[in-house]
């Protein structure tokens, strides 16, 4: 009986532990998470991190970014975006090359470093991003670190009717696109056969 009941909490514990792991949805793509900024009307959350390595980074997400506090107010205030540069954990070419971009671009220095920023219109094809400030460890808990990440995104002006719009319908374009893609790598690899 013993045996069963720790067997129970064993296995209900992994589940509220899965459960809480999927509450929040970290982007890794930046332009599917501009679209959804645009679409949501929320600033870009971008999170900068050494996942596999920084400690400071390590202790940010666990005294702040996996509590309760921070989930309910990411959720509605943000889209969270994670540019990772791990030194084990392997990443796509496309991934490690679009976070070394952002990274120059925002001239990140040390990690973990968190910019909060809105993005614009298109300039010579690429999206414009105004910083509107950033952020990195706090002491002192969810309370004070969103207290500090509350400051900046006052920051934030809405994104107008229009831009919402155009953002959906870019959305869609990228969204029908990539199921063509996938066709046609589908179909490419089955003549291969």
């Amino acid at each position: 009986m013993k045996k069963i009941f720790i067997t129970f909490l064993l296995v209900v514990g992994a589940f509220s532990t899965s459960q809480a792991q999927e509450a929040l949805t970290w982007q890794t793509d930046i332009n599917k998470a501009i679209s959804i900024s645009k679409q949501e009307n929320k600033p870009l959350f971008l999170f900068f991190t050494g996942s596999d390595w920084c400690g400071w980074c390590i202790r940010l997400q666990k005294e702040v970014f996996k509590t309760p506090e921070f989930e309910a107010w990411a959720k509605e205030k943000v889209v969270l975006v994670e540019l990772d540069f791990p030194r084990r954990t392997p990443q796509p070419d496309a991934i490690k090359m679009q976070n070394n971009q952002l990274q120059q671009f925002f001239a990140v220095a040390g990690y973990p470093t968190v910019w909060f920023v809105k993005a614009g219109g298109l300039v010579d094809g690429k999206t414009s991003l105004e910083k509107l400030g950033s952020s990195g460890y706090a002491a002192g808990g969810p309370s004070v670190w969103l207290s500090g990440a509350d400051k900046i995104i006052a920051n934030f002006v809405p994104f107008t009717a229009q831009e919402q719009e155009v953002a959906k319908k870019e959305a869609d374009r990228v969204e029908k696109d990539a199921k063509k893609a996938e066709k046609e790598a589908k179909k490419a690899a089955k003549n291969k056969k």
